[in-house]
């Protein structure tokens, strides 16, 4: 499902060339739940947006879902996150103008399309995240915890392969986000999908299959990096 080889991203910096991320190796089965920890600073996210192929690694190999995204182009890796990647942000992202089911909807454009197929897709994850009586409703008139259970369905609704989460609990407390966290991933379990999260919390850490500390994956990261 993901394999890594030699990856290093930099970033210029008063001039200076920083290391963000240097990644040796790293392999993530097909079905896995890994959380990859780290002190602040270490490329954590950087990591994560070079899984999305948000960002091009600067070398190395990056093989996500079976093709190479260090050999694509933006616009290419756009249409390979939006049709076999679903993200979860530590913001949310949902727009404030749409409803909780046009929120989901908005995901399912950018990978198989927001046709009749894809809205009972989205009113069917949003029936199982309890939200049947809530789909209507903007992210305004929801909770903290309804908004990140939205922002769950939209990852999902594409019926991607992988799904990725940067500090999906850091706006929450922990009783509620637990929750959710697990939610997802009886979700992700139950429909055989790939997760990956970021997260700075040893307990949400813990509730995932592994855990990779980065600074497993490369030895020799300086001591000035990128955060």
């Amino acid at each position: 499902m993901i394999h890594l080889r030699d990856v290093q991203k930099s970033y210029s910096r008063g001039g200076h060339s920083v290391l963000a991320c240097a990644v040796d190796r790293l392999d993530v089965a097909a079905g896995e739940q890994v959380a990859l920890i780290g002190r602040s600073g270490t490329g954590k996210t950087t990591l994560l947006h070079i899984l999305a192929g948000i960002l091009r690694p600067d070398r190395g190999s990056v093989e996500i879902v079976g093709k190479h995204l260090e050999k694509l182009g933006e616009a290419g890796r756009d249409r390979h996150r939006g049709r076999h990647i679903g993200m979860v942000y530590q913001t949310f992202n949902l727009l404030q103008p749409f409803t909780a089911l046009e929120n989901v909807l908005l995901g399912a454009l950018f990978g198989r399309g927001a046709g009749g197929e894809a809205r009972l897709r989205a009113e069917a994850l949003l029936q199982q995240v309890g939200l049947a009586d809530r789909m209507h409703h903007r992210p305004a008139e929801l909770s903290v915890g309804q908004v990140q259970r939205v922002a769950i369905c939209r990852a999902l609704v594409n019926d991607p392969e992988l799904v990725l989460m940067d500090e999906p609990l850091g706006n929450q407390d922990k009783a509620t986000g637990g929750q959710v966290l697990d939610m997802l991933l009886q979700l992700a379990s139950d429909r055989g999908k790939t997760v990956v999260m970021v997260t700075h919390d040893p307990e949400s850490a813990q509730r995932m299959q592994r855990i990779v500390d980065l600074a497993s994956l490369r030895a020799d990261l300086p001591a000035e990096v990128a955060k």
